[in-house]
């Protein structure tokens, strides 16, 4: 089967395809190949993360603020997690978790409780609000995504969801 070039560019071609091309001939001595997987890795979580901000910017939500609502969500009735079970969900610091719960707090979207079971410690609670908010910005995230997937087979989208869970399972097993 031959391809047609559209001017220089071959159809089956992608930017990443260019990319390695110009190493190979530039670096001759470097096997690129890793960059195949990666680069498109690294190229679809941009336009992954272009398409979260856009859901999640039609209610108001940035991607931070998705995070933790989310983490709340997820967490079921009545939607309360410590602020160190917060920190494990999203990954980041401990003061960065206090400015996003102050700033969420603020918003209306959860609030602060006394732990029962820690007289110095807080939970904190996902309000009805910040329940309308996530679970809206979920659903259109969802027809986002499944937009980005629509070109590739149900069958074939499990076998990349299980090799990426091959690729991601020994990061995910550090942080435990």
């Amino acid at each position: 089967m031959s391809r047609v070039l559209i001017g220089n560019l071959d159809p089956m071609e992608d930017e990443v395809d260019r990319l390695l091309e110009a190493w190979r001939r530039e670096r001759p001595d470097l096997d690129v190949a890793p960059m195949e997987v990666l680069s498109r890795v690294s190229r679809l979580a941009r336009h992954l993360d272009r398409a979260r901000s856009q859901a999640f910017s039609t209610h108001g939500l940035e991607s931070w603020e998705f995070d933790v609502l989310a983490a709340l969500r997820r967490a079921g009735a009545p939607y309360q997690l410590s602020p160190g079970r917060l920190l494990k969900e999203t990954l980041v610091t401990s003061g960065t978790m206090t400015n996003r719960v102050d700033r969420l707090t603020a918003r209306g979207l959860v609030e602060r409780l006394p732990d029962p079971a820690d007289r110095r410690g807080v939970l904190v609670q996902l309000t009805s609000a910040g329940r309308d908010a996530v679970d809206a910005a979920m659903a259109d995230l969802l027809t986002h995504e499944r937009d980005l997937l629509s070109t590739i087979s149900e069958r074939d989208q499990q076998k990349i969801a299980r090799v990426l869970r091959d690729l991601v399972r020994p990061f995910d097993l550090e942080k435990n």
